[in-house]
């Protein structure tokens, strides 16, 4: 049977280590009730210089109170959601898990759905640190990739180059925060209320 809901195109700037990008995609998955949602993740790997055995938050640095107030509004928005947090007291590298995610894409959708919820929830609800190839293993034969897919996808170049593409991409269009969400030529920074989002929708919908 044919899907009555019309296509909406996105494109999203994303990270899983990212916060506010576990928030903001439980919030445009809210658009799916409404719309056939075909989304183009371009993975952005927000902090390079961070190690893949994880490191405390404070290597951040942002300031104490900025971090506190980023936290308290972080807390709120998860609430709103119902996503379980966990206090957020690590942060990783990101590009084993952004890499194995990529791949996934030009594998099967729905294994890279699973994937990409998984990645989110191994984080910020579980505490994992997806930094660590072993974690990232377990996490991908649970969505129902092969453990030699993984290691296809941390050695194949051309996922590698598809994300020096999106940070490419990034740097001319400007973006500088993630989630960055891009409705036609409409752009929203940052995980925005889900009344923006339906708004942007409705503007190309």
């Amino acid at each position: 049977m044919m899907s009555s809901r019309s296509e909406l195109k996105v494109t999203v700037f994303s990270d899983y280590i990212c916060p506010f990008c576990y928030v903001g995609d439980a919030r445009l998955d809210r658009l799916r009730e409404d719309y056939d949602l075909k989304v183009n993740w371009c993975f952005l790997e927000i902090h390079p210089e961070t190690s893949p055995e994880g490191e405390p938050v404070a290597s951040l640095d942002y300031p104490s109170e900025t971090w506190q107030r980023m936290m308290a509004t972080l807390g709120e928005m998860a609430k709103e959601e119902n996503l379980p947090l966990l206090d957020h007291d690590f942060t990783t590298n990101s590009r084993s898990a952004l890499l194995l995610a990529e791949a996934a894409k030009y594998i099967d959708r729905d294994v890279f759905y699973r994937l990409h919820k998984r990645l989110f929830e191994a984080f910020f609800a579980e505490g994992k640190n997806i930094g660590d190839r072993n974690c990232l293993s377990r996490l991908a034969l649970d969505a129902g990739l092969s453990k030699e897919q993984a290691e296809t996808a941390w050695q194949d170049p051309s996922v590698v180059t598809r994300l020096q593409q999106y940070r490419k991409a990034a740097a001319d269009l400007g973006v500088q925060a993630t989630p960055t969400y891009f409705f036609g030529e409409q752009r929203l920074d940052g995980a925005v209320p889900v009344e923006q989002l339906v708004q942007a929708a409705r503007t190309i919908g």
